[in-house]
């Protein structure tokens, strides 16, 4: 029992030793950007008439009241490609952490073999041929990896990050899958309202064509103006082709969006003629909110935590590795199957260390040093990129709002001068030719203006996309359901 207790003796100082974890413990460096007290601080592009300090809504789409845009957003989200490849990635990931956290389990192994032959005499110093006969061997094997230096602890460290990275990804890919999907609804109705207004402009100046037809045949005016006035109707007739196939593009967009051929593009979209249309101001929160929200800036959290863990893995790999095991079996001819002088079983450490290659050991722990080091720098530049994106857009936003709103009192003026005009010429005191002009200077306003609508439409959806929102827990079901893969 001598060698056994030395063994149990020595075991239990290797497991008292496995206490040791090498490499870093991962927190956020105390010199990342998102430590920075501006970053938490409100946004300086806000503006407190068109945005609200509240933090932003799972679902933001839903603050437009759109019936069309909530069911195109929601189909999207169940069925759009990109999305079903980041899900796939989310169960790649799930196998990996499984097959990292493995390593802790005790492996086991059960072989046998049966054959009919002969022994070698001579192999056991037996100068005699021996018998033939039948040969068996059954053994059961088990073993233990010890964690003497927390490599395994930091592979699963790294697997449990990269795991979060795609779960990470995967709420990316919904809010710009969300995002897309009002984009291009929101262009189809811009679009439509575009559509609408270059038709009556057309009507218009062929009005305008006729009427100067009329008077070259009184003798009224030259025929240039004729041929002017047939080169600007055929000019306006020129940007219908434009829009439809802009409109038609975006019909085709939001059909693959949602997982469909082109050619099943949503019917009741086509005719629609005026953008969504925001009931209540913006809801952003400040910089702090903002970093907490945006899946792009957790996976490259995320990613720099496995990076930091894959430091504690390869320095791992500058000491040895010790697997207890044990064996037990049973070998002999089969005659004397499980006899008692068949019987063997062994219990012990298995020691490895690839003592010469240590030098390529610490090039691998420079490559993993190197890779936290670049992880961070993206941390560090997602973050940033958060708050530039976002400050962005809501300078964009404020300053489209202002144009719209000179541009609307554009074209209240504009309409008084039509209605000027044509009381003048009701009342006899014009002719018809100033009208005609009042008209086109007012369809021209109405089409300046819609397409500032249409931009200020891409605006807000551009901010809501900066902001981040729309994968949280409250507002789908997929990610929950991946998450406890």
């Amino acid at each position: 029992m001598k060698p056994l207790r030395w063994l149990i003796f020595a075991v239990a100082l290797l497991m008292v030793a496995g206490c040791t974890t090498l490499g870093p413990d991962y927190h956020v460096p105390a010199t990342a950007v998102a430590k920075r007290a501006s970053v938490g601080a409100p946004f300086m592009g806000a503006n407190a008439s068109n945005t609200a300090n509240d933090d932003i809504k799972g679902k933001w789409w839903e603050l437009y009241d759109d019936p069309i845009l909530n069911g195109l957003v929601e189909q999207a989200l169940a069925t759009n490609t990109d999305l079903r490849v980041a899900a796939a990635n989310i169960g790649r990931a799930n196998a990996l952490l499984r097959n990292a956290d493995y390593a802790r389990e005790i492996s086991t192994q059960v072989s046998g073999t049966a054959q009919y032959g002969r022994f070698s005499g001579e192999q056991y110093l037996v100068m005699q041929t021996l018998p033939n006969g039948g040969l068996y061997d059954i053994g059961f094997n088990a073993g233990y990896q010890l964690d003497l230096f927390g490599q395994i602890k930091r592979s699963i460290e790294a697997a449990k990050a990269d795991r979060e990275v795609s779960l990470a990804t995967y709420d990316a890919v919904r809010i710009t899958v969300a995002a897309e999907t009002a984009r291009s609804y929101a262009e189809v109705c811009s679009t439509g309202r575009e559509l609408g207004i270059a038709r009556h402009a057309l009507a218009l100046q062929q009005e305008a064509v006729t009427l100067k037809q009329r008077l070259f045949q009184g003798g009224r005016t030259m025929a240039l103006d004729v041929t002017q006035a047939q080169a600007q109707r055929d000019q306006q007739q020129s940007m219908i082709p434009v829009l439809q196939a802009q409109q038609q593009v975006a019909l085709y967009r939001l059909a693959v969006l949602t997982g469909k051929p082109p050619a099943e593009f949503p019917r009741q979209v086509a005719s629609c003629t005026s953008e969504p249309e925001l009931k209540s101001p913006i809801p952003i929160g400040d910089g702090a909110t903002l970093i907490k929200r945006r899946p792009d800036v957790r996976m490259a959290e995320r990613a720099l935590a496995a990076a930091t863990a894959r430091i504690g893995v390869a320095m791992a790999d500058m000491y040895p590795k010790i697997q207890l095991g044990a064996s037990v079996g049973s070998t002999g001819l089969t005659d004397h199957l499980f006899r008692s002088d068949t019987m063997r079983f062994g219990l012990g450490p298995l020691i490895s260390w690839d003592f010469p290659n240590r030098d390529l050991a610490k090039v691998h722990i420079a490559l993993a040093k190197s890779g936290q080091e670049a992880a961070f720098a993206r941390f560090d530049g997602a973050v940033l990129k958060a708050l530039q994106e976002t400050e962005s857009a809501l300078t964009v936003y404020s300053q489209d709002l202002v144009r719209r709103e000179a541009l609307r009192a554009s074209q209240d003026q504009m309409t008084q001068a039509q209605q000027d005009a044509l009381t003048l010429y009701r009342q006899g005191r014009q002719g018809y030719p100033p009208v005609l002009d009042a008209e086109r200077a007012l369809v021209a306003s109405e089409r300046v203006l819609a397409e500032v609508e249409g931009k200020v439409s891409a605006d807000q959806i551009a901010l809501f996309l900066a902001l981040g929102g729309g994968w949280e827990p409250d507002a789908q079901q997929p990610t929950r359901a991946l998450r406890q893969q």
